[in-house]
């Protein structure tokens, strides 16, 4: 191709503010724990909103997390939301002479959105249309237990939508629509453009762009109806408009309304969704390519990197903040490459590939997003754990 790719993306984009080393089975956590679904206590893996957790906790916010952190400072303070962070990704990855990676949202005038603001400009993504409003900025506090899950972690997140309350469809201007790719991240967490995806999905691929939906928990349908299907924009005719879903497990069987994922993934198909990833923390991928934009794939699985896995066991400096999202970047990062290369029909195993070992990655550091001391920094370092992922899985399937 000729002309710079542009990927433009929307959704949730906030400050996380990290707290390692919590014990999901002490004491102080036991009466914080989650009864019942949607009941706004904490659940390992889910999400609620600040609000909701005061009501389950029956005091003040600030008190709860002081005795569920021991009274402790964030370990970290970092630039979180599965929006961002895997856009951020992805422009870590990819050449700014062939591809511009653009972001749309809005932060708080406080302290943590000039933070927010700030560490965004030291990323290569382009602020194309992010604002700082008079609202609080969005935030979660992510609590990290890395022993849980027979030591490969999981976290509970506590969020506050803030200003991206005011975000809205009419705030997505033209150039938006005019972009190769657009990706709908975490949207569930902006509200305003959750509620419309399905008209801005249909606008998108009316434009002739390729479309990408990445998700995240949704606590307030969950709030709304427990236990129900959780909806994804005006009716499940957004599905039918998407190019590529991706959804962790637990997202997967919320959105569909079944019990397992291979239920999920028929479902999705049904759906006329192209292409379809589900994934499952440290267990294998789920996938699947239709052929109408991805080479046609079969359901197929996919495992986590060993070579990850075994480093990991010895190592104590990161945590699994931000895994997903980054997974979420390495496939769009090798989706727009392989469009690049002008392949007719990507290669959805490939983009996969390059997920798992960007998502295995970010466990070596805390937080989400990675602060490249200079550019090309991470590419560099990803380069070998994608060569022994293909050697992992090539044995495989000699095997």
């Amino acid at each position: 191709m000729s002309q710079k790719i542009i990927v433009s993306g929307v959704g949730c984009c906030l400050v996380d503010l990290l707290f390692n080393n919590i014990n999901f089975n002490c004491i102080a956590m036991q009466s914080y724990h989650s009864v019942v679904r949607g009941d706004g206590g904490l659940t390992p893996g889910q999400l609620v909103f600040q609000e909701e957790f005061e009501k389950f906790a029956g005091c003040d916010f600030n008190a709860a997390l002081d005795k569920l952190t021991n009274n402790r400072e964030p370990d970290k303070k970092n630039i979180g939301g599965p929006s961002i962070v895997s856009l951020i990704h992805a422009a870590q990855v990819l050449d700014k002479n062939r591809f511009e990676v653009r972001f749309y949202g809005r932060g708080g005038m406080d302290d943590a959105g000039e933070y927010l603001l700030s560490a965004l400009q030291q990323t290569p993504v382009v602020l194309q249309d992010y604002q700082l409003i008079p609202k609080p900025t969005p935030a979660t506090f992510v609590l990290s237990d890395p022993n849980y899950d027979n030591g490969h972690g999981e976290r509970m997140f506590i969020n506050s939508i803030g200003a991206a309350w005011d975000f809205n469809p009419v705030d997505l201007q033209d150039d938006f629509f005019k972009s190769q790719v657009v990706v709908f991240g975490g949207t569930a967490l902006v509200p305003g453009i959750h509620d419309h995806l399905t008209s801005l999905l249909k606008k998108a691929k009316s434009t002739g762009c390729i479309t990408v939906v990445n998700t995240v928990f949704d606590f307030r349908s969950e709030k709304l109806n427990p236990g129900a299907r959780w909806p994804l924009g005006e009716s499940d005719k957004s599905y039918q408009f998407i190019d590529l879903l991706i959804a962790d497990q637990e997202e997967a069987l919320r959105l569909s309304g079944k019990n397992n994922p291979d239920e999920a993934m028929l479902f999705f198909q049904e759906q006329q969704v192209s292409s379809v990833i589900i994934t499952n923390g440290s267990k294998n991928i789920l996938f699947y390519s239709d052929g109408h934009f991805f080479e046609k794939v079969n359901l197929s699985y996919l495992p986590v990197s060993q070579r990850v896995s075994e480093e990991l066991k010895d190592y104590k400096e990161g945590d699994t903040t931000g895994c997903g999202d980054n997974f979420v970047g390495g496939v769009i990062a090798s989706l727009v490459s392989q469009i690049d290369e002008n392949n007719e029909k990507p290669d959805l195993r490939e983009a996969c590939y390059r997920g798992i070992v960007a998502g295995g990655f970010a466990c070596f550091y805390m937080g989400g997003t990675y602060f490249e001391r200079e550019p090309g920094e991470k590419k560099e370092r990803l380069e070998s754990y994608y060569e022994s992922y293909k050697k992992q899985v090539a044995f495989k399937i000699s095997e």
